[in-house]
């Protein structure tokens, strides 16, 4: 049978028929596309831009079923150093060898795409996921080729399509997501976003939807872990904790929604209502006459970019008329080197409004002489990690001197994770005494923490 063809500007005449009228019409329609496509490409590598690639990759798998799709989403770590230290033109160099990389896979049913500065983008048919892997390989191979004076590191996401209708935006999202956990990663080049990598990320939106309400609803309660004296076994004090209990999730765990909460900022509100009711919580029971302990709140390290956390600080030790030296500030080693400079002036203004300071997780791979030597810290929280080999000789003197040093510095000391008789006995015999660990308590609601303290 002979193939039909019309031009774009052909008239529908009378005489046609429905089928040759309708065939013209979604002619013209694919025509149109095409030129349209054409017209969205990246100036510089001529490869698709967003907006086209989404386009003509759902096109690619909707008209071929029985193919198993694969969308792969590459980015290099840290491209604008490459430009600020290399040069734009060497930059826009690399961008057309990236190109040039992925257009060595071209072929039926690929499409290729350059979304914006350093991010690339291949939705290709495969077999086995080896045949991806290969495809990743050879790239790299060409980007590792190119003569840059700066190291340039490729990070890939991949995304299996689960079938041809599965939208080509979402493939994106998720290739993109898998990149994320590898990305400016030494040891891995590339991810395979996973269901695992996908129920984090409900995970994620959820509480991320959830937050402001729960916020609003009283769902984050206050808890403490009290710290003990090892000796007595007496409560010497508390750490403030949060837990969120979901109206229908139940208890959601610190692990699952605070990562959250730091990434999107919403961990300053949190903070200051839990602060908020431990000032209420101490002020209440110093005007009953009641025990009071010092209960220590913790400061994220985001705080340093919000000018006004001293002072919510100390209009809460005023309204509640809370002697600061009850509320310790807690910081991890990590928030005492984000932006030093500012924190440093942060802390010293708290010091002189009477607040002490303590460094939590002591031990964990920032701490410097310089820092204990020049940080206005009053207390260091040794990190659990130091217990959990507690047996290992090695480690029983590392210990033993760093208790012995942080003494002489005339700084108090704590031990976070003790969580057996033999842990607390050694730490009393390198002169330690104060402990913090489920060996005595867990954290609890704050009127368990009320109870032990009137028993």
């Amino acid at each position: 049978m002979e193939e039909k063809s019309y031009v774009l500007n052909q008239e529908i005449s009378p005489q046609m028929t429905d089928d040759a009228k309708m065939e013209l019409y979604l002619y013209s329609l694919r025509k149109m596309a095409e030129n349209n496509l054409e017209s969205n490409r990246a100036f510089m590598t001529g490869l698709y831009n967003l907006r086209a690639f989404q386009y003509k990759a759902a096109e690619e798998m909707l008209e071929n079923p029985e193919l198993r799709f694969a969308l792969i989403v590459m980015d290099i770590a840290n491209f604008k150093s490459v430009n600020e230290f290399c040069g734009r033109t060497m930059g826009d160099e690399l961008l057309k060898c990236i190109a040039g990389a992925f257009k060595e896979h071209s072929g039926e049913h690929v499409v290729l795409s350059h979304f914006r500065a350093d991010i690339f983008a291949m939705l290709t048919p495969f077999q086995k996921d080896s045949d991806l892997i290969e495809k990743i390989k050879r790239i790299e191979q060409r980007i590792e080729a190119f003569q840059i004076p700066c190291k340039v590191l490729p990070s890939f996401g991949i995304c299996v399509a689960t079938d041809s209708k599965m939208p080509v935006s979402l493939m994106r999202d998720y290739a993109t997501m898998a990149m994320k956990t590898i990305k400016g990663k030494f040891y891995a080049d590339y991810a395979f976003f996973s269901d695992e990598m996908r129920q984090t990320m409900l995970m994620e939106k959820q509480i991320e939807n959830d937050m402001v309400e729960a916020l609003k609803t009283g769902q984050f309660r206050l808890f403490i872990q009290p710290k003990v004296n090892m000796k007595s076994g007496e409560i010497i004090g508390g750490e403030a904790l949060v837990r969120w209990h979901h109206p229908v999730n139940g208890i959601i765990g610190p692990g699952q929604f605070i990562p959250v909460l730091e990434k999107n900022g919403f961990i300053i509100n949190v903070d200051i209502h839990v602060w908020n009711e431990v000032f209420r919580f101490i002020g209440n029971r110093l005007q009953e006459g009641k025990k009071v302990v010092p209960i220590s709140i913790n400061i994220s390290r985001l705080h340093v970019y919000d000018s006004s956390f001293r002072e919510n600080l100390v209009k809460m030790k005023e309204e509640y008329h809370v002697p600061p030296k009850l509320v310790p500030l807690e910081l991890t080693e990590s928030g005492f080197l984000e932006a030093a400079e500012v924190m440093y002036e942060n802390l010293k203004y708290l010091k002189t409004q009477g607040f002490t300071l303590s460094m939590d997780d002591f031990g964990t791979g920032y701490s410097t002489m310089t820092m204990l030597k020049n940080q206005p810290v009053d207390e260091i929280k040794i990190d659990k990690g130091f217990m959990d080999d507690i047996q290992n000789d090695r480690s029983r003197i590392v210990v033993k001197n760093t208790i012995h040093m942080l003494k002489e510095l005339d700084m108090d000391v704590i031990v976070e994770g003790v969580e057996d008789k033999e842990q607390q006995d050694f730490l009393i015999e390198c002169g330690c005494r104060k402990a913090q660990g489920f060996y005595y308590y867990r954290p609890m609601p704050v009127e368990e923490f009320e109870a032990i303290l009137d028993g």
